[in-house]
């Protein structure tokens, strides 16, 4: 599947994002998008370019978008993921513009120039999630299968087989555990 460089980054962008809110992290773990200063932290992260000064006002519509996006994770078929990104992306008020800034060559941005931030990540990441939809690949949007970890991710890869969100992490860890119990287990 072939994903332009804009698109990853928008996707990367809506994971990061939904991995902010306590349903993508460990059992119990708190929202980390409490702040402003957490959506700045957000911005810079994810190279957002002539983001203007926050206020609480951003902090409330970039976790409504954090929470459209959940709904686009969990739907169900993609008529209803189709449904919800189309809402999402139409209440951002999509301005499709050519673009190049800050070393990128030609892409597009989906949003109107001085848009917010969080119109900017529901124009932008709710079209890299219509393109995932379009392309036939909307089961590529995952949870992490660990049981004490629910983090977001686009699996990208080949044969659509990843399970956890960091092989590293999550996947290790589970393995290291269903090893020490068979070794448990022979022991006696």
């Amino acid at each position: 599947m072939m994903i332009t460089h804009d698109t990853r980054c928008a996707l990367d962008a809506v994971v990061d994002l939904l991995n902010t809110a306590p349903e993508g992290e460990a059992p119990g773990a708190p929202d980390t998008l409490t702040a402003v200063t957490a959506v700045e932290d957000f911005a810079r992260r994810n190279n957002f370019s002539d983001v203007n000064t926050l206020g609480p006002d951003d902090l409330a519509a970039v976790r409504r978008v954090r929470g459209r996006f959940a709904e686009v994770f969990a739907a169900e078929d993609d008529r209803t993921a189709a449904a919800r990104l189309n809402a999402l992306v139409a209440s951002a008020g999509t301005t499709p513009q050519l673009t190049d800034h800050d070393g990128y060559d030609w892409h597009v941005h989906y949003f109107a120039p001085g848009a917010s931030v969080a119109d900017r990540m529901a124009a932008d990441g709710g079209m890299a999630l219509a393109f995932l939809v379009v392309a036939g690949e909307r089961e590529r949007l995952r949870r992490c299968e660990a049981p004490d970890c629910r983090h977001a991710f686009v699996d990208l890869s080949r044969n659509r087989s990843r399970r956890y969100c960091d092989s590293r992490t999550c996947g290790n860890r589970l393995h290291v555990a269903a090893y020490r119990a068979r070794r448990r287990e022979a022991a006696g």
